[in-house]
C-alpha cells in the first residue's frame, strides 16, 4: 500500500491526501509560502464576515505557558474582497489539488445566509465552515453555538441555500456538547469542527488590568488539548457525521489522539505561530506512527476508543 493511500481521508467536500489542515485564522488565506500549505490535506481560510473588520483594539494576543490567549475580533477583509481577490489567488496558487473550506461568521442568521449564497455562486471552494461562536445580536449577544436551538437555526438556514457541504464549528464553552452536536446534525450539517477556543483571561499585576484590551479572549494551544479530546469523544458518541478535531495539536501523537477519540481529520492552529512547518512535520511522521500503533491506514484509527 502506498503512503498516499495510507494517509488519504475523504470527507464531504474534502477529498484529502492526508488528514491534516490548518484551523481558521492560523494561516490567514494560505498564500504565505512558509506554512507548507501545499503539503496539507486541505486549506481553511480566515473567518469571513459580510463587512470588512479591523478587529478589536490591540493587543490581540498574549502568550501564556500553556498556550495563546487571543482577542482578534474576526479581523478580515470582508466577503467582497475575499471573492474578488483572495479566493482567485488561492485558486491560481493551488489549482484543484487542494480542497478549500471557507470559514464564515455572522451576527444574524440572515448574515450567515447571505455569506453562504455569495460563496455558493463561486467555484473557488469545496466546503463551508460555519463558525458559530459569533454573538447573536438578535438575542442579546449570546453566541450562536452555546445552544442547540440557535446553532441548529443557523445550520438549517444555511442548508436551505447551498448544495456545498457545511461544517458546524462548535464552541467548547458549553455545559453539554451532545445536544448541540445532535441538533446541527439534524439541521443538515455534513460535519462538525470541534473545538473552538476556550474563554479565558490574563491579568497584568503591575497595571492591575487585563493584558488583552478587550479583557477576555480565546485560549488555544496545548492547554486545551485534553478538553478537545473529551468533547470530540462525547460528540462522536452522539452523531454519525464526521468530526474534524482541533485543539492543541503540536505533534503526531496529539493528532492521532484526537482521531482515536472520534475525529476523521484534524486542524492545527496555535502551533503554527511558533513553528510554521508543524503541519508538514506531523504529516511526515504519520506513516511511522501508524506502524508503531499497528494501523494500516489513518482512517482505521478514527473512533477506535469506545
Amino acid at each position: 500500500m502506498t503512503i498516499k493511500n495510507r494517509l488519504a481521508v475523504e470527507l464531504p467536500g474534502l477529498n484529502m491526501k492526508n488528514p491534516i489542515m490548518n484551523s481558521s485564522g492560523a494561516v490567514y488565506f494560505g498564500l504565505d509560502e512558509s506554512y507548507d500549505i501545499e503539503k496539507a490535506g486541505a486549506l481553511v481560510t480566515k473567518t469571513v464576515t459580510l463587512a470588512e473588520r479591523s478587529g478589536n483594539p490591540q493587543p490581540w494576543t498574549v502568550e501564556l505557558p500553556g498556550g495563546l490567549l487571543n482577542s482578534v475580533g474576526l479581523a478580515n477583509p470582508g466577503i467582497h474582497n475575499v471573492l474578488k481577490k483572495f479566493l482567485p489567488a488561492i485558486k491560481a496558487k493551488y489549482g484543484d489539488e487542494l480542497p478549500v473550506m471557507v470559514s464564515i461568521a455572522g451576527e444574524t442568521v440572515d448574515e450567515y445566509v447571505t455569506l453562504t449564497q455569495l460563496l455558493t455562486d463561486t467555484q473557488y471552494l469545496t466546503a463551508i465552515e460555519v463558525n458559530l461562536s459569533c454573538p447573536n445580536v438578535d438575542r442579546g449577544g449570546m453566541a450562536f453555538g452555546v445552544s442547540a436551538e440557535s446553532a441548529s437555526e443557523v445550520i438549517a438556514a444555511v442548508r436551505q441555500v447551498t448544495n456545498l457541504p457545511i461544517y458546524a464549528k462548535l464552541s467548547p464553552n458549553v455545559t453539554d456538547i451532545k445536544p448541540i452536536a445532535k441538533a446541527v446534525e439534524a439541521a443538515g450539517a455534513n460535519g462538525i469542527v470541534l473545538i473552538n477556543t476556550v474563554i479565558g483571561m490574563s491579568l497584568d499585576l503591575h497595571k492591575r488590568q487585563p493584558k488583552l484590551a478587550r479583557g477576555t479572549g480565546g485560549l488555544s494551544g496545548k492547554a486545551i488539548h485534553p478538553i478537545a479530546v473529551r468533547l470530540v469523544y462525547e460528540a462522536a458518541q452522539t452523531v454519525s457525521i464526521p468530526i474534524i478535531g482541533v485543539g492543541g495539536i503540536e505533534t503526531v501523537a496529539d493528532a492521532l489522539e484526537l482521531m482515536m477519540a472520534g475525529a476523521s481529520a484534524v486542524q492545527v492552529g496555535a502551533a503554527l505561530t511558533y513553528n510554521t512547518h508543524v503541519m508538514s512535520n506531523i504529516i511526515e511522521a504519520i506513516p511511522g506512527a501508524l506502524d508503531n500503533y499497528h494501523f494500516d491506514t489513518i482512517q482505521e484509527l478514527t473512533r477506535t476508543f469506545k
